[in-house]
């Protein structure tokens, strides 16, 4: 039996769909001893971690070998004045050292800030200095040791700074180091509303945003891992993600480790979709998550038989219902859509045990208590749009799984908790079976002729169009609407720019679009403004019209 049963109750129907979950947990729970220490004293030979690269390496780690190396990275952190509070930054890729680095800095009680090797000299600035970080763990790839060390001589300021994989001048070999340290490592007590983790947003609306989430937070992933990701135990489960993004935490560890499910890394730089379906093969992943940009490509290069795999999901951004379909026609596998934030965990999805519908955001999780709601508070009937807002437990208590602030940021959390309810900004509706929809950002909604217009659903059907790579709808000043609808669009490299082209894209979204949602104007672009993490900046856009 799984360990994630030791710290929830579950209702399940005769279809194993989840009917209700209440976690059950300590107030000293702590994932690194409570989750990997006890699997890895009882089965230590249960397998953790698989581990390959572009370079044909292959690593496979045991939940002892994970509990050994964490304690190593323990023992070094602490021995450098690392300690309970304390903000260390990782910055490593795929690399399987973020793995012991993670388990590590939580058996201190000390705030990881997983982060990204993309971001810029300016991008460490900003989060160092927002931070207040004491070290940094990163991978001697990417130069990006040499941007740690320009952001902190910008600063003026000093961290403790480790390296892995080779030595850099000016850091620390975190490898050498570990493997003079002991494997014995002696427990810190740490209490469930610590902080444990500091994700900075991908900022689509401004500068991104310190995130905390407390060690109650990977308790709420089995939910995300068991129902949706559907990962079983002694099962391999693969999703894409970078460790520097919040996904990794719904996909590469803690979820996953609690269902009993091994994880699934491969450590790239460029993505080539028949890499990926070799892996897959190579080492009978059972289950897959990624973006709907790695989709696309499998489906554009040709997916190849992927007899282990039972189960894939996505998340993220739109995904052409042409991609879903030929997905499923070769894989006979449905993708299963799901939608959180980095606030919080899964709140919605196509969930096990409930045939999946293209396109919907599923069904809300047992683990939430959701209302859609109108800006004047009031709930929404089927078929309206409203933002999705959370209300927390009737107790009182904490919500498992929702971020416990904003770093340095009192305000802008009393903001989003206003009246009560966690506002997500995020707008959708939910039709009379049930299943959630989603309409866009509050800020993206568009208000054409009195109508409310949200730009997801255009852009769905933009997408469909064989010269659409890329899209985003936007609303710009009009006279006699209040606003106009512009699709802003990046084409395919076959295509070329045309007053015909427009004409046509315009003819073929606008004959399956009500008419108050019609494309007025379109733009064609060289590349869209985007985040770090790739989300397309609609308010750049905005604020680049007339």
């Amino acid at each position: 039996m799984s360990i994630y049963t030791k710290y929830c109750t579950e209702v399940v129907d005769e279809n194993g769909s989840l009917q209700k979950i209440t976690l059950n947990y300590p107030d000293n729970f702590n994932f690194a001893y409570d989750v990997v220490d006890v699997i890895a004293k009882q089965t230590p030979d249960k397998r953790a971690l698989v581990w390959c690269n572009t370079e044909n390496e292959e690593h496979i780690f045991s939940f002892k070998d994970i509990s050994e190396y964490s304690n190593r990275y323990a023992n070094v952190f602490k021995n450098a004045g690392i300690g309970k509070g304390d903000k260390v930054m990782l910055v490593l890729k795929r690399h399987y050292e973020y793995w012991f680095a993670a388990i590590a800095l939580h058996k201190l009680g000390a705030i990881m800030i997983p982060a990204t090797h993309m971001l810029t000299v300016s991008d460490f600035v900003y989060r160092i200095k927002a931070s207040g970080l004491k070290a940094a763990v990163c991978t001697s790839q990417n130069e990006v040791p040499q941007k740690l060390k320009a952001a902190l001589d910008e600063l003026g300021c000093q961290a403790t700074l480790w390296c892995v994989q080779s030595d850099v001048p000016g850091f620390r070999n975190l490898i050498a180091e570990a493997e003079e340290a002991s494997t014995e490592f002696e427990k810190v007590e740490t209490h469930v509303s610590d902080p444990m983790m500091l994700y900075f947003t991908s900022g689509t609306t401004g500068y991104p945003k310190g995130v905390i989430h407390n060690f109650s937070y990977p308790l709420a992933h089995i939910v995300t891992a068991k129902y949706w990701q559907q990962a079983e135990d002694n099962g391999l489960h693969f999703t894409v993600a970078e460790t520097g993004w919040a996904k990794a935490s719904w996909g590469k560890l803690y979820g996953q480790w609690l269902v009993g499910s091994a994880v699934m890394v491969f450590d790239f730089d460029n993505f080539d979709p028949k890499q990926l379906t070799t892996v897959i093969n190579r080492y009978g992943v059972t289950s897959f998550c990624a973006p709907p940009t790695v989709y696309r490509y499998l489906v554009r290069k040709g997916i190849p038989d992927m007899p282990s795999l039972r189960h894939a999901s996505t998340a993220g951004e739109m995904l052409a219902p042409e991609v879903f379909r030929r997905f499923t026609e070769k894989t006979g596998l449905e993708l299963c859509e799901g939608y959180g934030q980095t606030e919080t965990t899964l709140l919605m999805a196509n969930f096990k045990g409930r045939e999946p519908v293209q396109g919907s955001m599923g069904t809300i999780s047992p683990l939430y208590n959701i209302e859609l709601r109108s800006k004047d508070g009031s709930p929404v009937a089927p078929g309206e749009v409203g933002e999705v807002c959370i209300i927390p437990p009737a107790d009182g208590s904490k919500q498992v799984g929702v971020f416990c602030g904003y770093l340095n940021n009192d305000e802008q959390y009393d903001y989003v908790w206003r009246g009560g309810v966690y506002h997500t900004g995020d707008v959708a509706y939910y039709d009379e079976n049930g299943l959630y929809w989603f309409h866009g950002r509050f800020d993206d909604i568009i208000k054409s002729c009195g109508y409310r217009v949200g730009p997801y659903e255009i852009e769905n059907v933009l997408t469909e169009h064989p010269a659409v790579a890329e899209c985003s709808v936007i609303g710009v000043p009009d006279p006699l609407r209040g606003q106009a609808i512009k699709a802003v669009i990046v084409l395919g490299s076959e295509y070329k720019p045309s007053h015909e082209l427009e004409l046509e894209i315009k003819d073929f979204c606008n004959s399956k679009l009500a008419e108050y949602k019609w494309i007025k104007l379109i733009d064609f672009v060289e590349e869209m403004p985007k985040t770090i993490s790739g989300k397309i900046q609609k308010s750049v856009l905005r604020g680049q019209q007339d």
